[in-house]
């Protein structure tokens, strides 16, 4: 009996779980319903598109300096620290001179035992170039005198060389900063002996200092994007780390030259900032919006109602649309200018209220699906007339359609245009 009543509670709680579960599918949407309700059709607009590049880098000093005293010394003052702002000509550290002194010192002692050798040796030469004259000596004490006279000259010129070789090393004592600029690292301390710059290790570096009112970005592009830029272009710079923070840059220049970075290939381009925020600071990453071209108020539709296909005829790439009329749709060629990655600009076609088709209508893929049944299994037509077509990818570029249907175009071509701003070609994703 026990048994009895496990199983019927049993085949219970298996009736109730199954009863939830039909109800809760019953209750889950459709594909077909799922599908219904992503739209289909969209009205041809007035609108605003504009197209731009867009690039990161990291924002850094325009002109920043590593300094090395050239002498070796130890350093005896050092009154700026990290952060410090300093003035053009201000010092930035001196060394100890102490042998330096006590060296011209010598040098000056050394000049003036010349000075006095060569006067002595002025004399004997003098008095023996008379008694030569008088015959009194003989030409070879005149030789004598005449060479001790010329060796105490020398002398005295070389003492000379020496006190201005050390009053120029005592010179290069004081560091003075060669423009207004800040302190950014400072790796020593006083008393620490450093080398100078002229020797094997190119000098001890003391600090590093940087014009901060001077910024640039030094940006990666993508090399698809590299065509549309140039030198002197004005571009728009928002920095991470302070929000809401707009900046104006100019494109200085883009190396010829690609590089690549985190497996991606580039080409560097160096941004100068104007007007540089004091809160924007070195080592800051930046995004940079580089605009290439923009129309204001033109009739625009997305992309995705755009189409490109190969005329069989002319053979050249068209650019069409399929506008709503009453229940069928029309096939309408149509000529596209700046496109941004959402909205195409379309220049003759089209006007503004017209519905448009966001994907091939019904009657055009079966069509195209007849098309296909026609072709024989090596991709000859057996239908009279009938010829492969062939479309334009995402990307830009002509590829074969499985089903030979149209692409729908996200890259319109280039197409001038009166009183549209930036460069008059057209815009479009990177390709």
């Amino acid at each position: 009996m026990k048994k009895l009543i496990i199983l019927v509670a049993i085949v219970g709680l298996g009736f109730g779980g199954y009863s939830v579960w039909n109800n809760w599918q019953k209750g889950k949407p459709t594909s077909a319903s799922a599908s219904s309700a992503r739209a289909t059709t969209a009205t041809v607009e007035l609108r605003d598109i504009s197209f731009a590049v867009n690039a990161a880098g990291e924002i850094g000093p325009a002109e920043q300096v590593s300094v090395r005293p050239e002498i070796n010394g130890k350093i005896e003052v050092l009154p700026v620290d990290v952060g410090d702002r300093v003035k053009k000509n201000d010092l930035l550290f001196k060394l100890d001179d102490k042998e330096l002194q006590q060296q011209r010192s010598s040098n000056l002692t050394d000049i003036e035992k010349a000075r006095l050798g060569v006067e002595k040796a002025e004399r004997d030469y003098k008095r023996a170039e008379q008694l030569l004259a008088g015959k009194l000596v003989s030409q070879e004490i005149y030789d004598d005198t005449k060479t001790a006279y010329d060796l105490a000259k020398n002398a005295l010129e070389r003492a000379q060389k020496d006190l201005a070789i050390t009053e120029e090393r005592l010179t290069k004592t004081e560091v003075r900063a060669p423009f207004d600029c800040t302190i950014l690292t400072r790796p020593v301390s006083i008393g620490q002996a450093v080398s100078g710059s002229g020797g094997f290790n190119s000098g001890t570096e003391v600090l590093t200092i940087a014009d901060l009112n001077s910024m640039v970005i030094n940006a990666q592009v993508n090399q698809a994007d590299v065509p549309r830029l140039k030198p002197d272009q004005t571009v728009e710079v928002t920095v991470e780390a302070v929000p809401g923070l707009r900046i104006t840059g100019v494109v200085e220049r883009l190396s010829p030259q690609a590089t690549i970075r985190n497996n991606i290939k580039g080409y560097p381009a160096r941004i100068v900032l104007k007007n540089v925020d004091e809160r924007v600071r070195p080592g800051m990453t930046a995004n940079v919006k580089i605009p290439v071209a923009s129309a204001d108020n033109v009739t625009a539709v997305p992309l995705a109602a755009v189409f490109t296909e190969k005329s069989a005829e002319s053979g050249q790439m068209e650019r069409f649309v399929y506008v709503q009329q009453g229940d069928k749709f029309e096939k309408r060629n149509v000529k596209v200018g700046v496109a941004d990655y959402f909205f195409a600009e379309v220049q003759d076609g089209l006007s503004a209220g017209e519905v448009v088709s966001l994907e091939l209508p019904k009657e055009e893929r079966e069509k195209k699906a007849k098309q296909v049944a026609t072709k024989r299994p090596g991709g000859e037509n057996i239908g009279p007339g009938a010829k492969p077509g062939r479309g334009i990818s995402a990307s830009g570029t002509n590829a074969e359609s499985a089903a030979d249907v149209p692409s729908s175009d996200a890259s319109p071509a280039k197409s001038p245009r009166k009183g549209r701003k930036g460069s008059g070609e057209r815009g479009g994703g990177s390709q």
